[in-house]
Formats: structure tokens, sequence, C-alpha cells
């Protein structure tokens, strides 16, 4: 089951603090050696479940997010480049980013 766009604990709670913070609720399966290792993070670092999925989310976007950033930083100065040379060495590199050594 799925809840998307549905506000955490809306009762009694003033009108500027539900523009700060919204809450989406979600439902996932993971498999059991992925949900293992979640909840033994939990337990280290004494943090819910939930808290543990939120953090790993939010590196696995941002990771993902520098990722893009430095592809296209190499794209760019693949297109500038101008030295056979180095046409090539870029061309390499973009090479194994896209498709892994």
């Amino acid at each position: 089951m799925v809840y998307t766009g549905a506000l955490m604990g809306v009762a009694k709670r003033p009108a500027a603090k539900l523009s700060r913070v919204r809450h989406v609720r979600r439902s996932v399966t993971l498999p059991a050696k992925i949900a293992k290792q979640v909840e033994t993070i939990a337990r280290e670092r004494d943090l819910s479940d939930n808290r543990v999925l939120v953090e790993l989310i939010e590196q696995g976007i941002e990771a993902r997010q520098q990722k893009e950033e430095v592809f296209f930083q190499l794209a760019e100065r693949f297109r500038a480049a101008n030295d056979p040379e180095k046409v090539k060495q870029l061309g390499d590199q973009l090479g194994r980013f896209v498709f892994g050594e």
C-alpha cells in the first residue's frame, strides 16, 4: 500500500509548521539481507529503522547527483579539448565512466 501526499501528524499543529516539513508515507519491500543490514545499523547508531532508511536514501541521492556533476564536467572537458592525445584520454575516461572498467 502506498500513501502519496499524506501529511503526518496534522492535528494541533500551527499552519507555519505544515509548510516547513511535509512527510510522505511510503511502503517498501526490502530484500531480507538489506532489511537485516538496516536493522543492524539502526541498533548500532540507536536510531529507528525508518531514520536509517531516510539517511541512506539521502546519501544515495547526494552520491548520484555528485556522480552526474563529475560526468558533466568530464564531458565538458572532452568537448573543449583540442589536443588529439587529450581527446583520446578524456574519451577513454568517459567510456570507463559510462561502461565501467
